[in-house]
C-alpha cells in the first residue's frame, strides 16, 4: 500500500501500530478465542512482541520450514495437474474411439509421472512464452 513512499523505520512503526490495533480487535471481537488482560499497555506489549517476532523469528522459521513448503507446493501442483489430466482423460473417453484414444498406463505411478511432466512442461512454456 505504501510501497516506496515510506522508509524502513516508518514501515516498522506502521506495522507495530497495525499489530497493536490487531491485538485490540482480536480481544474486542474474538474474546471467546483471544484475551489480553492489562489494558492499553498490554495491547502495546503484545503488538510489539508480534512485530519483533515477525521481524526476527519469522525469517528463521521460514528457512526451517522451507523443505515442507516445497514438498507441499510440489504435491499440490502434481495433484492439480493430475486433476486436469483426469478431466482431459474423461473428455477423451466420451469422444468417438475411432477419432481419439487416450490411455495413461502404469497405475498411480503413471498418473504421477504424466502429471509431473505435464506441469513442468506448462511451467516451461509459460516461462519461454
Amino acid at each position: 500500500m505504501f510501497g516506496n513512499l515510506t522508509s524502513s523505520p516508518v514501515k516498522l512503526v506502521l506495522k507495530a501500530a497495525l499489530n497493536v490495533l490487531l491485538v485490540y480487535a482480536l480481544d474486542s471481537y474474538f474474546s471467546e478465542y483471544f484475551a489480553v488482560f492489562g489494558g492499553p499497555a498490554a495491547y502495546v506489549i503484545v503488538g510489539s512482541l508480534l512485530t519483533l517476532l515477525n521481524l526476527f523469528v519469522r525469517p528463521l522459521l521460514n528457512i526451517i520450514t522451507l523443505p515442507f513448503k516445497l514438498i507441499a507446493t510440489l504435491l499440490t501442483t502434481v495433484l492439480l495437474n493430475a486433476l486436469f489430466l483426469w478431466l482431459v482423460y474423461q473428455l477423451a473417453l466420451r469422444m468417438d474411439p475411432d477419432l481419439i484414444a487416450l490411455a495413461i498406463t502404469g497405475g498411480f505411478t503413471g498418473w504421477i509421472v504424466v502429471s509431473s511432466v505435464l506441469g513442468f512442461s506448462n511451467w516451461l512454456f509459460r516461462l519461454i512464452l
